[in-house]
């Protein structure tokens, strides 16, 4: 019986998995950008202080994922989430995208994605423990 030896993968060992599986995911479905991963990132200062911000990728089929959005505690409830969303999925239209993800845990802002248009197609409970995480999309 052969034993398997499982090790820590180097960054070389770890561009080769990224890049083996983009090469199977290509192979299956073509990528339609080029190049393949583009980023929005965008925020909102007062003077040098960053008070909120969005950071997002687009990804290989012209897919917007939403991965970080934040808005300093005093300044929400003003409307700077909405217009960073806004601005995001505008310039990911105009780069191709036609859908949008995120996630986002039940004590962050679900309600307003949902305000936003975007609706919940999964759902992880006890995420941390005792709350969970919503999986959402939107088509743009």
């Amino acid at each position: 019986m052969n034993t398997i030896k499982i090790h820590d993968a180097t960054k070389e060992d770890q561009d080769y998995l990224n890049s083996s599986l983009m090469r199977f995911n290509n192979s299956k479905v073509p990528f339609t950008q080029n190049p393949l991963t583009a980023y929005i990132n965008k925020c909102i200062k007062d003077g040098d202080e960053v008070i909120g911000g969005i950071l997002c990728e687009v990804y290989c089929w012209n897919i917007l994922s939403i991965d970080t959005v934040w808005v300093n505690d005093q300044h929400r409830n003003k409307g700077y989430a909405r217009a960073l969303m806004n601005e995001a999925e505008n310039e990911a239209r105009k780069m191709g995208c036609r859908i949008s993800h995120l996630d986002t845990f039940d004590f962050q802002a679900k309600e307003l994605y949902e305000k936003l248009g975007y609706t919940v197609f999964g759902v992880l409970e006890d995420c941390p423990q005792g709350h969970s995480r919503y999986y959402m999309s939107k088509k743009l």
